[in-house]
């Protein structure tokens, strides 16, 4: 248990070495990341959130305390619709219409922009030296991607842009003809001019088309209910110009208000310009019948009523009075019906125009609203669209009904009309003594007052309707002006110097991570112990440039101390019984530094045992470049080819160390596999072990040739070479296999070139020596 808990932390140990050796890029990152960050939020602009309310007003009421809507409840279908829902409400504060109403009054196709610091500024308001208008847009003519360029020099203003070639001279209150519209560019008189020294001389201009202006604001704008069983709508946006905002949002709602004034006035205008034909027609029959009456008068003389009459008209007053009022309710259904019939499709109907029939009444208010309602679709819709279609449907059939119900209620009218009629004729029968001249001038008299009640009633219907115009309040009405968030939106500077942090680590934790991911070579002795069961006997140092590659007597540098340990691991894979040991130093293939470590070895051992090295990679001898020798020397080649030449004559005095011996590699042969078979190795073998204690082979990569196989069961030890970051993972699959199949045995693997950082064991050999 203990040792897999052991296990356990080396294994995590090895995972966080990596990161933990590069401390430092960690450091730096993260100081880097948050410095860009701190440069991030000190040229940003602040964003704040600038939020107002406003409270829809229920419409639902008209001025009397009658429902707008009662006309409708009455026809089935209608019975509990509201047009004016807050749904809708909010959809219309959406729409394009509005926002681009607040584009073309407050002329926000410009904008002005200065450099504060390394920070760039809109201007607007009190903060801008100039106002830009644009006067109209050229058809077919694209407006600028870039800015333009004002410059204040002495007492000169200069309109510049590159991507256009203009550069001319600004006469403030002219107009200036550019490629994509007209502009005018005034002085701004509410300028305050203590603030020029911080705004400088040179301004950015920004020039927008009035659609991509009014859907950047509509873009902008956030319009949602404050609460779903409230009719109160939060309008808010996030803008660094917060004086900019707060007008967008003003107008908005001002916009808003007059919309819905004009759309709800309509009807009332409607209904006036109806009662004032009426008025002026009715006058001028008003003023035929007295003339008449005038002239009937002065004909027959007539100043008074006679005596005789008297007593029939108050018998017959109250029926003058019925067919009066029945006269005048004919007269206006009349009117109406022939109104409704010269009208043109979809126009709002005159109403409260004085017919006392309340089904009629009600069907012109219910064909009123789905004409308004039919207004307001098409707004944002085409004539196709469904809704529409249904509306207009409804106000076909609403039409029909109106017309079917005053033609009923004229024909009820003239049957009482009739029936009353009856009646006065059978008193007029009793006043058959009555002067025709007094009979027709009653008539005259009735005809007149007939128009005069007329009268009367439209004038008080215009009087309705024009305080009906005058007095329409603001539909919505704001309950909390614009007011701007304490603080600001953007930049939000805890997160970006946290995501800064976070960012600082990731970049060189990810960069580790995917070296160590993407990396196939060995690193440490660590990665041989998890691809193979074929221990490491040693890690040799990586050696400077600068510094001897070869170990000395009495050397106590970190390259010594490594060939001592593996000294020392090797005594224990080796059988104390043989007088002479027969070390083989291989490796996988060139460049893995099995020279240097055979002969570094050979030195190492030269201190305390009688050794010989032996070049034994006859293919491409390394051995003389560490004596200076010229390959050609007589060596192992020709003492396996020629059997007269004795061991004594291949075998030299090692020029780095008179404690050792060597045999060079000779000239390479052109069959070197069979010379290495033919038995002669042996021999050489035999003879040094009476000789030496220790023999040292260098032999050939066992993945280029099939030598060292060849030789393999003269070896004792066999140490196979590999070199930190040089040394590919798949190579070590190839050293198992040649353990696997019994092609080599008794094998140790040594790491050459291994990194400081990455030692198994601490991060330097020679505890307790000084480094020579």
């Amino acid at each position: 248990m203990e040792k897999a808990s052991n296990q356990q932390v080396i294994d995590i140990l090895s995972l966080v070495k990596p990161y933990l050796l590069k401390w430092y890029w960690f450091i730096i990152s993260i100081v880097c990341c948050l410095l860009i960050g701190i440069l991030y939020i000190k040229t940003s602009i602040p964003v704040y959130n600038i939020k107002s309310s406003v409270l829809i007003k229920d419409t639902k009421k008209s001025l009397g305390g009658v429902s707008e809507f009662g006309m409708l409840e009455g026809l089935s279908g209608f019975g509990g619709m509201s047009t004016n829902s807050i749904e809708n409400e909010l959809e219309v504060f959406k729409t394009k219409k509005l926002s681009r109403d607040v584009v073309s009054i407050n002329n926000l196709q410009t904008a002005i922009f200065s450099l504060s610091g390394l920070r760039k500024v809109e201007l607007f308001g009190d903060t801008s030296p100039f106002k830009i208008l644009i006067i109209n847009e050229k058809k077919n003519k694209k407006f600028p991607k870039k800015s333009f360029v004002i410059n204040t020099i002495n007492s000169k203003t200069i309109l510049e842009s590159e991507e256009f070639g203009i550069k001319k001279n600004v006469q403030f209150g002219r107009s200036i003809s550019l490629p994509f519209a007209n502009i005018i560019i005034e002085k701004n008189k509410n300028f305050d001019n203590e603030k020029a020294g911080e705004i400088g001389t040179s301004f950015e201009v920004y020039f927008s088309t009035l659609e991509s202006a009014t859907s950047a604001i509509n873009n902008m704008l956030q319009i949602d209910l404050a609460d779903k069983d409230a009719t109160v709508i939060d309008i808010s946006m996030n803008y660094p110009q917060t004086d900019k905002a707060k007008l967008i949002i003003r107008s908005l709602i001002d916009a808003y208000n007059k919309d819905a004034i004009l759309d709800k006035n309509s009807e009332s205008q409607k209904t006036k310009e109806f009662i004032e034909e009426r008025i002026n027609k009715i006058s001028k029959e008003l003023g035929i019948v007295e003339s008449e009456k005038e002239q009937f008068k002065t004909a027959n003389k007539i100043t008074d009523i006679l005596t005789e009459t008297r007593v029939n008209l108050e018998l017959s007053s109250e029926a003058k009075k019925k067919q009066l009022e029945l006269t005048s309710q004919l007269d206006l259904t009349n009117d109406l019906i022939a109104y409704v019939r010269k009208q043109s499709d979809f126009q709002v109907l005159p109403s409260n125009i004085g017919l006392d029939n309340s089904e009629s009444n009600n069907v012109i208010g219910a064909y009123n609203k789905m004409i308004m309602e039919r207004d307001r679709l098409l707004e944002n819709a085409t004539s196709q669209n469904p809704l529409v279609v249904e509306v207009t449907q409804k106000i076909n059939s609403l039409k029909k009904s109106l017309q079917e119900s005053l033609l009923k209620n004229k024909t009820g009218l003239q049957l009482a009309l009739d029936e009353y009629q009856g009646e006065q004729n059978k008193i007029d029968s009793r006043i058959t003594k009555v002067p025709l001249q007094e009979k027709l001038f009653r008539s005259l008299e009735r005809q007149q007052q007939i128009k005069e009640n007329l009268y009367l009633v439209l004038l008080q219907k215009r009087e309705e309707t024009a305080i009906s115009l005058a007095v329409v309040a603001p539909k919505a009405r704001i309950v909390e002006p614009p007011v701007i968030g304490d603080k600001p939106v953007s930049p939000k500077k805890m997160i970006i110097l946290l995501g800064c942090l976070v960012i600082g680590a990731l970049v060189p934790f990810v960069f580790i991570y995917l070296k160590q991911f993407l990396n196939n070579k060995i690193i440490d002795k660590n990665d041989l112990k998890t691809l193979s069961s074929i221990p490491v006997l040693a890690e040799i140092p990586s050696i400077k440039k600068n510094i001897d590659h070869l170990v000395k007597q009495n050397d106590f540098s970190q390259l010594a101390e490594s060939f001592r340990i593996l000294i020392t691991n090797m005594g224990f894979m080796l059988d104390s019984g043989l007088k002479s040991k027969v070390i083989y130093v291989t490796s996988s293939i060139k460049g893995e530094g099995k020279t240097f470590v055979s002969m570094n070895l050979a030195l190492t051992l030269s201190n305390f045992s009688k050794i010989v090295i032996i070049g034994a990679d006859i293919r491409n001898p390394q051995l003389q470049r560490y004596q200076n020798r010229k390959k050609s020397e007589i060596g192992l080649s020709e003492f396996l080819y020629d059997s007269s030449i004795q061991p004594q004559d291949v075998i030299f005095k090692n020029p780095v160390s008179d404690a050792s011996d060597i045999i060079y590699s000779g000239n390479i042969p052109p069959n070197p596999t069979e010379l290495l078979k033919n038995g002669r190795l042996g021999v050489l073998l035999d003879f040094l072990k009476t000789e030496y204690e220790y023999i040292i082979i260098d032999t050939a990569p066992l993945l280029l040739v099939t030598d060292t196989l060849t030789i393999s069961n003269y070896a004792d030890l066999k140490l196979y070479v590999t070199r930190s970051n040089y040394t590919g993972k798949s190579l070590i699959e190839f050293a198992n296999e040649l353990v696997d199949t019994g092609k080599l045995d008794n094998v140790a693997f040594v790491l050459n070139d291994v990194e400081n950082q990455n030692f198994g064991y601490g991060n330097k050999y020679g505890y307790g020596y000084n480094n020579k």
